[in-house]
């Protein structure tokens, strides 16, 4: 197979991905009005409702499928390119929530929600630039992951934002742009280590515990939001801050900067901004919703 047949099965994979991770969501959502929320002491009872839950336990099963086929993307198609095929299962989600559980949206929030999709695209474009990587700073990511857990708790303390949802949406993505440093942490350290034998470099890894914890602390947090908010607002959330969280932390903790190509820059500084407006307009729409 030529390199150009490779990219495009690789395209074609990207899409499946995108389409299964959209469709695993939309199942986990439909099933948030049965299913208790998790929280204190009954979490992991609540949990264990999910699991024993044949349609949750399926939509979690096709977006492990989904993962898998992003993978597969990724070995021979540009990061940039897979991103923004990616980008398509939000909008995915949107239109499948509305389709099949009835969601509707407020102009306002309709703004937001395309905000959001335009701003994961524009920032997806940006990625082509690519910039120097370093090897992960410790001490620079266990001062993120503290800066991060501030962050996701501050809007749970608003009872509003806890109330409606807002707050366990921005937390979820918050934790899976975590778990995407930690990842890439632990594949540094998996090649550095290259001597060891496998096994013992994956599991001798703090990084694999941190990474983990992290995707399960977002999963955890994204039923939630599903269990108070629509689908179609907390899952633009969520992935907003997936997406920003990462770039933003690579910075810090990999000694990534922005791209010399002033307009990739812009690119990328303007989808930060787009983001964050995108975002309040949701919030905003949610929180009318409730009251």
């Amino acid at each position: 197979m030529d390199s150009r047949s490779a990219l495009t099965w690789c395209l074609v994979f990207g899409l499946v991905a995108s389409l299964l991770l959209a469709l695993g969501l939309l199942m986990m959502k439909s099933r948030a009005a049965t299913l208790p929320t998790a929280r204190g002491a009954g979490t992991l009872r609540s949990i264990g409702r999910w699991l024993r839950d044949p349609i949750w336990l399926g939509g979690l099963g096709v977006q492990a499928a989904g993962y898998a086929l992003y993978l597969v993307a990724l070995s021979n198609a540009p990061v940039s390119l897979v991103a923004v095929m990616m980008q398509g299962g939000i909008a995915l989600f949107v239109v499948f929530a509305v389709i099949f559980l009835g969601e509707r949206a407020a102009p306002r929030e309709w703004a937001g929600i395309i905000g959001i999709v335009l701003a994961m695209v524009i920032l997806a474009f940006s990625l082509q630039a690519g910039v120097a990587e370093a090897p992960a700073r410790v001490r620079a990511l266990l001062l993120l992951t503290a800066i991060a857990a501030v962050a996701a708790a501050l809007p749970a303390m608003l009872e509003r934002l806890r109330r409606n949802g807002v707050a366990a949406a921005i937390a979820s993505g918050i934790a899976f742009g975590m778990a995407s440093l930690y990842t890439k942490a632990l594949t540094d350290s998996f090649m550095a280590a290259a001597g060891q034998a496998v096994l013992l470099r994956v599991f001798a890894n703090p990084w694999t515990y941190a990474a983990s914890a992290a995707n399960i602390t977002g999963l955890v947090m994204l039923q939630n939001s599903f269990c108070a908010a629509r689908g179609i607002i907390a899952m633009p959330l969520s992935s907003a801050c997936s997406n920003i969280v990462p770039i933003a932390g690579g910075m810090i903790a990999f000694g990534e900067s922005l791209p010399s190509d002033p307009l990739a820059a812009a690119l990328r500084l303007g989808a930060f901004a787009l983001t964050v407006a995108a975002s309040a307009l949701l919030a905003i729409g949610q929180e009318d919703r409730a009251r």
